[in-house]
């Protein structure tokens, strides 16, 4: 048993410098190997849970956190942890209940106050979310979320774009189940009707980009269509997705912005499908598009649609566009809008949200 509980604690040891350092496979493996000399440990199974809950298995993570739970039901840290996955799953009133309780522990982690805040706006309690989300700040917590969800809920002028570890975090969490939940559950269809339009040009590509390719869900849309297909997305629990639709020639992990700034290529079709509501501001990617992009060139997307200023941050934190300021973005970089379409991109508790899908082409 002496035996046994040196190795569990190696394991143990080993995987939090896994997890630490961003290497979570090997992380799981070493947490699961120290469970399996140790079972019923709260600490490991807090940390294989956490582990697993960042991999995107919110229902495993949450077996694992309950159970912990169950011998130390007032760690604050795994309750963090387990409102978390509740949150993931949808469960967002139970998730605000684990938070409660975890900060009624310890109110000092920031974190905390920042989960808790980001349940509250899940819930349609705008003015609390902001107070909980300012008692973050006052804390210590990150300066620049912090602004970018106090922006989504109240008025002023919103920040240029979505905090990159914010959008990273989001989609390595959300890989898991994200073609299910977006195709089935939010009748998500902006790839087939983007590309629907180029096929029917009947034009052959040479060099086609996918910017904020997700999933991959583009990919064997624009493989029919082009002869090299580059996909680009800063989730790296995306890319492996991505990666197994066998449909890229190449797979970056890399910000939409900061890709274009240093590739060397250059492109003859580039799809951004549910892609810029997280970056915002579309001047800069514009510009670099323009200087990446022959004569003739296509350029497809789709934005939610504002109906007031050229670009708003919403409550839900993603950005919405105004058909003027597609048309001024359009004019200013040397594209000519060949179509632009007043349709839905996707529904949200059964509403449909307004969009614009735009097909242009380089001047």
């Amino acid at each position: 048993m002496a035996v046994d509980f040196e190795q569990a604690r190696a394991f143990f040891l080993r995987g939090v410098a896994a997890c630490e350092a961003g290497r979570l496979p090997e992380a799981e493996r070493d947490f699961a190997a120290a469970l399996s000399m140790a079972p019923g440990r709260p600490s490991v199974l807090s940390n294989l849970g956490a582990v697993r809950l960042k991999l995107g298995r919110a229902q495993e993570a949450l077996e694992l956190l309950r159970e912990a739970l169950q011998h130390e039901p007032e760690n604050p840290e795994t309750l963090g942890h387990c409102g978390t996955a509740l949150a993931e799953l949808g469960r967002t009133g139970e998730a605000l209940a684990h938070f409660d309780r975890a900060l009624a522990v310890d109110p000092r982690p920031p974190a905390l106050w920042t989960l808790r805040g980001n349940a509250l706006r899940e819930l349609g309690r705008g003015p609390e979310a902001a107070q909980s989300f300012r008692e973050a700040l006052a804390r210590g917590g990150d300066t620049e979320l912090l602004g970018y969800y106090l922006a989504g809920l109240e008025a002023g002028a919103p920040p240029p774009r979505a905090p990159a570890h914010y959008v990273e975090a989001l989609f390595d969490g959300y890989a898991a189940q994200f073609d299910a939940h977006l195709v089935q559950t939010l009748h998500y269809d902006a790839p087939q009707v983007l590309i629907a339009r180029l096929a029917a040009a009947g034009r052959r590509w040479r060099n086609a980009l996918d910017l904020g390719c997700g999933t991959g869900l583009c990919g064997p849309l624009l493989r029919a269509l082009a002869d090299r297909v580059t996909g680009v997305d800063l989730s790296a629990n995306m890319l492996e997705k991505a990666r197994g639709t066998g449909a890229y020639d190449a797979l970056v992990q890399a910000d939409v912005v900061a890709f274009l700034a240093q590739a060397s290529e250059s492109f003859d079709l580039v799809v951004a499908a549910d892609v810029f509501i997280y970056v915002g501001a579309l001047d800069e990617v514009f510009a670099l598009l323009a200087q990446r992009m022959p004569a003739g060139a296509g350029f497809c997307f789709t934005v939610e649609a504002s109906s007031g200023p050229e670009l708003e941050l919403r409550s839900s934190l993603r950005y919405a566009h105004s058909e003027a300021g597609l048309r001024r973005l359009a004019q200013q970089h040397g594209f000519r809008i060949a179509a632009l379409e007043q349709r839905p991109v996707r529904q949200e508790q059964r509403v449909p949200i307004a969009g614009l899908f735009a097909w242009l082409e380089k001047s």
